[in-house]
Parts: C-alpha cells; sequence; structure tokens
C-alpha cells in the first residue's frame, strides 16, 4: 500500500471519528490537514523509549471514564510496540491506575513550581514522545474550562508545561476544544461556544469522544505494524475497571460504564467499522 493510500484510509477514519458532530468537532476537522490519525500512529510506532501519556479531566469530586479509559489502551499499545509509556495525571487518577500501570502524579500547583517540576523530570526521564488525551487546557487568560464554561482551574494541576516543555514529537486528543493542544485550530474553536485551550501540537486528532480516538489510533498502529487489532476488545473491561476505582460518566456524572453518556456497545460499534475499513485496505 502507498502512503497515499494510507492516508486516505486514515482520512476515512477521521470521518468516522467525528460522524456524530454533536460538539463541532467535524466542522474542526475540515481545517485540519487530513492523515492526521497516520502520522500520529507512526509517530507512537517510531518511539522506542520513553512517552508520557497525560490524562484526566475532572468532574465533580471525581474524574471522567473518558480519556484514561484511553490513555489504558495507548499505554498498552507503547508497550507492546517496544516502548517504555507512563501516565500522567491527578493524583485521584494515579491512584485509580497505580496498581496495574506506571504513573506519575502531576503537581497541585501551576506556574512557575509546574514548569520547575516538569523540567526535573524532562532532565531525569527524558521524554521521546508526549501524548495528551483528554485533559484541559488553559484559555487566552490562563484558566481551564469545562464545556459549560466553568472554571476548573483549580482542579487541573501543572499539566500545561508538561506539553510545552517537551523537546520532542508530541500529539493531542481532544473532542470539544478546550484540552490541551486544541490550539492548532483555534480559528475553528472561536466559532464555538467554548473558552478554547491554546496549546499547540505536532499532531491533534479530534472525535466525538476522546477514547474513541486513541481505540482507533491503537488499531491503526497495530495494522501499520501489521500485528492486526486488539484495541477494540478491551473497551467495556476498561470502563467498568475505571468505574470501580471512582470515575464517572463526564457528561451524566453517574458512575456508568459509559464515555460521555454513550454506552461501550457504541464504541465498541465504532471500532468494529474502524476494523472494517482496515481490512478493506489490507496490503495482502
Amino acid at each position: 500500500m502507498t502512503h497515499t493510500d494510507a492516508t486516505v484510509l486514515s482520512a476515512n477514519i477521521e470521518a468516522m471519528l467525528v460522524s456524530r458532530n454533536h460538539r463541532g468537532m467535524a466542522d474542526v476537522r475540515e481545517d485540519m490537514t487530513p492523515g492526521y490519525l497516520l502520522r500520529a500512529a507512526q509517530q507512537i510506532s517510531a518511539c522506542t523509549s520513553r512517552v508520557y501519556i497525560l490524562t484526566g479531566f475532572p468532574v465533580g469530586d471525581s474524574f471522567e471514564t473518558d480519556g484514561p479509559a484511553g490513555a489504558m489502551a495507548l499505554y498498552r499499545l507503547c508497550q507492546q510496540l517496544g516502548s517504555d509509556p507512563v501516565i500522567l495525571s491527578d493524583k485521584q487518577v494515579t491512584a485509580a491506575l497505580h496498581e496495574d500501570f506506571n504513573c506519575l502524579p502531576l503537581p497541585d500547583g501551576t506556574g512557575d513550581d509546574a514548569r520547575a517540576a516538569t523540567a526535573a523530570l524532562y532532565r531525569s526521564q527524558p521524554p521521546a514522545l508526549l501524548i495528551s488525551i483528554e485533559r484541559p487546557g488553559s484559555a487566552t487568560d490562563g484558566r481551564c474550562y469545562n464545556m459549560a464554561g466553568a472554571d476548573i482551574t483549580a482542579r487541573c494541576g501543572g499539566a500545561e508545561s508538561y506539553l510545552v516543555q517537551a523537546n520532542c514529537p508530541t500529539i493531542a486528543i481532544g473532542d470539544g476544544g478546550n484540552e490541551l493542544g486544541m490550539g492548532n485550530v483555534l480559528n475553528s474553536l472561536s466559532k464555538l461556544n467554548i473558552q478554547p485551550a491554546i496549546s499547540t501540537c505536532d499532531e491533534l486528532v479530534v472525535a466525538d469522544v476522546s477514547n474513541w480516538a486513541a481505540y482507533a489510533l491503537c488499531a491503526f498502529a497495530h495494522w501499520l505494524s501489521d500485528r492486526g487489532d486488539s484495541a477494540k476488545h478491551r473497551i467495556r473491561e476498561d470502563l467498568e475497571y475505571l468505574v470501580a476505582r471512582g470515575a464517572i460518566d463526564g457528561v451524566t456524572s453517574e458512575a456508568t460504564p459509559t464515555e460521555d453518556s454513550f454506552p461501550a456497545a457504541e464504541g465498541e460499534r465504532l471500532m468494529q467499522a474502524v476494523h472494517d475499513t482496515l481490512t478493506s485496505g489490507d496490503r495482502a
């Protein structure tokens, strides 16, 4: 399969990921260069050392299922491809994941403290790749906001500097425009009724639900490496795992194994469609 063919395949899946367009991501995608899913998958596949995966979106006194589930899938992908993944998140999230995943908690503060903590970590354990998935990003006023426009800065910790200071390729995933890395499409986001994040990244991936982008990235990377697609089989299990450890649905605020109000079956259905698309484009 040629690079052009792979880009077309990538663009087809990119369209599938935003087909609901309930938050305007299909409109945002119109201003993006097609093939970003392929390019992001290639970056992940090429990495052989430390990968930091930033995630965690606070909601109420808890955290969303959307983000950590995708981070878990990306973590396993990185392990399977031979790199060294570490999940970076708030203490509440790392406490939920630490028994099964290598995690590091983000600093509580922002500003100089967060920048110093980032610099210290990057000196001692430099990143070869940084991935951010469904992590709040600062707006033009330096504050973080949820989709309803509420200021959630106090709950967000010092995550921004890990993207800004990364001296390596960066990938960001978002589904609403208020997440780290979404500054790549700031002009498009200005048309939405949100407080958009302004930080930028090398490759931005958008979806109707951020987890779905991660699952598709895993499928694409597996396909590129001729490993098949093993990403679609853990969706429901991972959501149940997170809920059992305190996560809630970010839209309904209920402790259910759902993603932004969508049942696990929706993610599974989408991943079956992704699998079918990849199979139809198989180089064999």
